[in-house]
């Protein structure tokens, strides 16, 4: 079959897209060189400008969080320093989802470390908390003998009636009791120890405040003061600070006892490093 013949038009089309091909890949080929240098520059250009909006924010943020922690760093109850003196914030080896989110960190030795500035907190809720109740209205529990006599010149201050050793078990559930007794607040000095006044005290469904270490669980407790409860000196912290506290909350007539009243040989203990 004969070949048909192109037209005019064809060819003319033709002729340009082929003159077009060869501008471009001339173009291509003389101008690659400098148009890639032109892009380098330009990106650079465009690197800088962020690298210095990342920089300026970071400032900014930076700036910002320090601001933030002037703006809310308070006074502490007493001096970290004395804090760290007292043990209070060293638990056990143990910790219990419910303590999980107290503890700040582990020693080397396997011992969890609480968040000293979380315990500061909590004590003054706790304090708060027990203020709340008259004195005649709390019994105090403590078998741990660490905690005797930290809890007993506590008791002494204010007035409040405290079972150390042996918790006489029924005293709040069984009404044939000589010393049958009802009360709005049981505060135990560990859940675990003196699990059968918590026991008790969640049958008649009275209020719980309970001093709590990493191995405790504070199920069928109403307010938890976290930190050492094992600690002789802890334990005289912490009472020295709640004794403190409610002396002044409720307006009891005493003069306010020195922390050396509640934790032996304290004018010469050392924060460790």
């Amino acid at each position: 079959m004969p070949r048909k013949k192109k037209t005019e038009e064809e060819t003319k089309t033709e002729v340009v897209e082929a003159t077009a091909e060869v501008k471009v890949e001339k173009l291509s080929a003389a101008d690659k060189k400098s148009k890639l240098a032109e892009l380098m520059k330009k990106a650079k250009e465009l690197e800088s400008k962020v690298e210095e909006v990342k920089e300026v924010s970071l400032k900014e943020k930076v700036k910002e969080k320090i601001e933030a922690e002037k703006g809310e760093k308070k006074e502490t109850l007493v001096p970290m320093e004395d804090y760290l003196k007292s043990s209070i914030h060293l638990g056990t080896r143990v910790i219990t989802p419910d303590m999980r989110k107290y503890v700040y960190r582990r020693r080397a030795d396997g011992l969890a470390v609480f968040n000293t500035a979380l315990l500061d907190d909590k004590i003054r809720e706790g304090a708060e908390y027990l203020t709340k109740f008259p004195p005649q209205e709390i019994i105090i529990v403590c078998k741990r003998e660490a905690g005797w006599k930290a809890v007993m010149k506590f008791a002494e201050i204010t007035g409040i009636k405290v079972f150390t050793k042996k918790y006489p078990s029924g005293i709040l559930t069984n009404t044939n009791l000589e010393n049958f007794t009802e009360k709005d607040l049981i505060f135990i000095c560990d859940p675990w120890l003196d699990k059968n006044a918590l026991a008790d005290a969640n049958k008649v469904r009275t209020n719980v405040l309970a001093i709590c270490d990493t191995n405790n669980f504070t199920a069928g407790i109403n307010q938890i003061i976290p930190g050492n409860n094992k600690s002789a000196k802890s334990l005289g912290m912490i009472f020295y600070l709640l004794t403190k506290h409610y002396i002044e909350k409720r307006k009891i007539d005493v003069q306010i006892p020195a922390i050396q009243e509640f934790i032996d040989d304290w004018d010469n203990l050392v924060p460790p490093k």
